[in-house]
């Protein structure tokens, strides 16, 4: 049996999750994350598959159908995967973008799931913009933070000196 023009769509549906997940699993990869390429791809489409079993999956069936139900039984499970990645220390917490990039490719699932395709790329747009472009913005402004009361050598016409004076604020 060839498959019909409805299961051709379900399956770009859960292609274009793989897809979108694998953007920003790709990103998390790089900078040396726990959850990479691979869990944020497998986040992505198993949300878009529980989205395409529950919009297609139970035509017929004589069931009551409640296909919004599913985004927030998706949204519970992600966040136990979530609080997964988060790990607290006496000093810090870590985990917490990591966390929240899983929970933000179970949403892009979702929307690819519901064929909501231009708001899934717009989505993974910005979440590659706040995962890689805010992290050099935020790291810039750390170090900034740090060096405001370093002290540094004193310029001289002769060279450095050795004298060390405080940076103006």
């Amino acid at each position: 049996m060839l498959p019909t023009h409805e299961d051709i769509l379900m399956i770009l549906r859960v292609s274009i999750a793989f897809l979108l997940g694998g953007l920003v699993g790709w990103e998390r990869q790089r900078v040396q994350r726990p959850a990479g390429l691979r869990t944020h791809m497998l986040v992505a489409a198993g949300s878009a598959c529980f989205t395409v079993a529950s919009l297609y999956g139970f035509e017929g069936i004589g069931t009551n159908r409640d296909p919004a139900r599913l985004a927030a039984q998706i949204v519970t499970g992600i966040g136990f995967l979530g609080a997964g990645a988060i790990f607290r220390s006496e000093n810090a917490v870590r985990g917490l973008t990591t966390a929240a990039s899983i929970w933000m490719v179970a949403a892009l699932g979702l929307l690819a799931g519901l064929g909501l395709y231009w708001v899934a790329a717009f989505a993974t747009l910005l979440t590659w913009f706040v995962l890689h472009v805010l992290k050099s913005a935020e790291q810039y402004g750390t170090q900034t933070n740090r060096n405001a009361g370093r002290a540094e050598p004193e310029d001289s016409p002769e060279g450095a000196t050795g004298t060390v004076r405080r940076r103006e604020k």
